[in-house]
């Protein structure tokens, strides 16, 4: 299959373009600079240069292709209205080009937000007073081109997508451990997070395209939800910090924005999504990624 891949070269897409490739597809990736044309080229891959600002350009390259998994996004949260209105005109873009065509389309979405406070599944729909719920219109944007005949399917990740090379959440609560000197978890830590390491969602990428029906919706989770008051000690333990609780109501100032998230309990399954495409997370999970160290590097 001649797949085009969003978001090709970094922390998620560029797993899920290996994945593709080493399944004997044939990738071409959105490369919108010099380095991450260089990068696809060197890992074989094809390349398409633009950006999420040329929805036309995007459509062209929806429409050449076999498949599309869509995996960038505009991860501005000073102005997280405007990102969503982005990946709207995104996937409305790509959606006109694959209409008719029962071609494969892959998005992604988020589990947090979902329900906080019970484990959200593949059937449950965002509290509306949640921060994630503005991003789920374009989800519901893309779930409706099933009914164009269009083989989508939304594939939500959790807050925490693990890894060598991650830049999301996690990493920047070992930056404010870093800052602060300490290693902090919000209340009594007990409210969780769901995890999924990046291969394994690479995996579940690579299934969704080749056999998600449409109209789909799948968790990328390879654990419902971990502690953040361990999460804390894992970072504790990695800076040689001593780990201590704060007030929730002072997270956001602790933290930053990523405050507000880590103070959420957002666990979420993804029982449906085992049964549905046969996929078993195999790799190691968030705490043990943490332990091996090289989150901590310079």
């Amino acid at each position: 299959m001649r797949v085009f891949v969003t978001g090709a070269t970094g922390f998620i897409g560029s797993a899920v373009v290996r994945e593709l490739m080493d399944a004997g597809h044939e990738v071409t990736g959105l490369a919108r600079s010099d380095a991450s044309a260089a990068a696809l080229e060197a890992a074989g891959a094809g390349v398409h240069r633009g950006d999420l600002d040329d929805p036309d350009g995007l459509a062209r390259a929806a429409a050449a292709a076999d498949g599309v998994v869509h995996t960038a996004f505009h991860h501005d949260f000073s102005d997280f209205a405007s990102a969503v209105a982005i990946e709207r005109r995104v996937i409305a873009a790509i959606g006109d080009a694959l209409a008719g065509s029962g071609k494969p389309f892959v998005m992604t979405s988020g589990t947090g937000g979902l329900t906080p406070g019970r484990v959200a599944t593949e059937e449950s729909t965002p509290d509306p007073d949640s921060f994630a719920a503005v991003r789920h219109a374009a989800e519901r944007d893309a779930l409706a081109l099933a009914a164009r005949d269009v083989r989508v399917s939304a594939l939500r990740l959790p807050s925490s997508v693990h890894g060598r090379g991650d830049r999301g959440f996690v990493s920047w609560l070992i930056a404010a451990a870093r800052d602060k000197g300490v290693s902090a978890y919000p209340g009594d830590g007990s409210n969780r997070w769901a995890a999924v390491h990046r291969l394994d969602a690479a995996r579940l990428y690579r299934l969704a395209l080749e056999s998600a029906q449409a109209g789909t919706v799948l968790h990328g989770v390879g654990e419902e939800g971990v502690p953040v008051r361990d999460i804390a000690g894992a970072i504790g333990r990695g800076l040689g910090l001593p780990v201590t609780s704060l007030p929730p109501e002072d997270a956001v100032g602790h933290f930053g924005f990523v405050g507000g998230v880590f103070s959420l309990d957002i666990p979420a399954s993804s029982d449906l999504t085992r049964k549905r495409l046969d996929w078993h997370p195999v790799e190691q999970g968030l705490i043990a990624d943490l332990e091996e160290g090289h989150y901590f590097g310079a």
